[in-house]
């Protein structure tokens, strides 16, 4: 059973096929390849706010979500000063917490 109360933790990471986003308080910090294990820090995600997710749907039907993603969801990053800088993942296959250690390596 989780915690009933607010989410006070700051960090997570959006798993996806390829690439783990990792998050601060909803904005990109670092973004790793999976395959290789190291962190991309030219990646158009990193320092994008997650807007929200998209509903992928097999009938090739597509849903913005304004809230936070969830595993099978896509993650919808954007910029407001540039709406050129926007993204969409794949799917999220999992939503973890990262280790101290990780985050102590984010630039």
């Amino acid at each position: 059973m989780g915690h009933p109360g607010v989410e006070r933790r700051k960090h997570c990471v959006y798993v996806t096929r390829n690439t783990e986003y990792h998050m601060r308080d909803g904005v990109c910090v670092a973004v790793r390849d999976r395959r290789t294990g190291k962190f991309v820090p030219a990646h158009i995600a990193v320092s994008l706010k997650l807007e929200g997710g998209v509903r992928l749907f097999p009938n090739g039907a597509v849903i913005p979500r304004i809230d936070k993603p969830g595993v099978g969801d896509a993650i919808w990053f954007a910029t407001a000063t540039d709406a050129s800088r926007q993204l969409v993942t794949s799917r999220i296959e999992a939503i973890e917490r990262p280790s101290k250690d990780i985050v102590a390596s984010y630039a």
